[in-house]
């Protein structure tokens, strides 16, 4: 008993901490750039309603809240997409961006941008995009989870997850090389991966479909606990397994496309902090992990973010350069441990 409340009680200041460090992550976004804030201001601009008159007032919620707020939800997302993936199939190592899921959402944005396919809307609008990357990662991961029920072994499935993506990506690259210069333009900037030049009106789809979805996933934790110890374990909880794997696949599908349509594939947050999230709690139960990878992922997706548009100012780096710094380490790490089972 003792020992339960030490736990709930180091967790509780883990999470308060992360709570913290998030708050003054968010003030740097903010605050750090060409046009340097302080601290102090950033949060008096948006916590003061009277603040209007401050030269400032412009870059802080027109320019850089919305990038910040992008980054910071997205990272949950991904983060939350990678940490169900893993838990699903059983392996460390799982992420959208692995699995093939962002390259199927990259070929469906792809169509849309530069082969004008709008599904039936008039022009290309946020939501559209959101639409036709959903549908591009759900048919990527339907496909991997057809083979999932007739291979035994994890790395052919995964195997199967990067051949299914290469195939996204030949035909991404096909749309390339017959699209026009001024759309190509902005495909290109767009599939490098990128949280720069976020509009209000795509913060808010991000956050109408993206908050709910990662809030979707902290009501089945317990489902993931008992999954983990095996699939009759979770039935003779009273865990429906069908109902189960198709909100995991859901809800993934939705995590990384919501993020992808507008920011482009980010990759490695999927896959870097569930493990920092496990290093950081040291637990494999989800009612923890699933909200400190939730805010873990805020945190480092939006130091990434800061990083690549800071660390060469003037020039910004693609966000997928700076993670690929965090996540390729951790992916050798644990390739190395599991070694003898892989």
């Amino acid at each position: 008993m003792e020992f339960v409340k030490k736990s709930k009680l180091k967790y509780k200041i883990i999470f308060l901490t992360l709570i913290i460090i998030g708050i003054i992550t968010f003030g740097f976004c903010i605050g750090l750039g060409s046009v340097k804030i302080k601290l102090p201001e950033v949060f008096n601009i948006l916590l003061n309603k009277n603040a209007v008159d401050n030269p400032f007032y412009n870059i802080v919620w027109d320019i850089r809240f919305p990038r910040a707020l992008a980054a910071l939800i997205g990272g949950s997302a991904l983060a939350t997409a990678g940490l169900l993936l893993q838990i699903f199939f059983k392996n460390p190592i799982v992420e959208p961006y692995v699995l093939g899921i962002s390259s199927g959402s990259t070929l469906a944005v792809g169509l849309v941008i530069l082969g004008g396919f709008t599904l039936g809307f008039e022009s290309v609008s946020p939501f559209v995009l959101f639409i036709s990357a959903f549908i591009g990662s759900l048919i990527v991961m339907c496909i991997v989870i057809i083979f999932a029920g007739k291979v035994k072994n994890v790395v052919t499935l995964l195997v199967i997850g990067l051949m299914v993506g290469y195939i996204c990506s030949g035909v991404t690259s096909i749309l390339i090389a017959f699209a026009d210069k001024e759309k190509l333009q902005g495909f290109t900037m767009w599939i490098m991966g990128s949280f720069s030049g976020f509009t209000w009106q795509q913060t808010k789809v991000l956050l109408l479909i993206g908050i709910p979805a990662v809030l979707m996933s902290t009501l089945i934790v317990k489902p993931l606990n008992a999954f983990l110890l095996g699939e009759e374990y979770a039935k003779s909880m009273g865990v429906n397994i069908k109902f189960f794997r198709i909100a995991i696949v859901t809800i993934s599908s939705i995590l990384a496309s919501v993020v992808t349509a507008f920011a482009g594939p980010v990759a490695f947050i999927g896959l870097a902090v569930p493990q920092i999230s496990r290093l950081v709690f040291k637990t494999s139960d989800n009612k923890v992990l699933v909200p400190g990878t939730i805010l873990l992922g805020g945190i480092v997706t939006s130091l990434c973010d800061l990083v690549a548009r800071t660390i060469l100012a003037p020039v910004e780096l693609p966000i997928s350069a700076v993670t690929s710094f965090i996540g390729a380490p951790i992916v050798i790490i644990l390739i190395l441990k599991r070694r003898t089972t892989l």
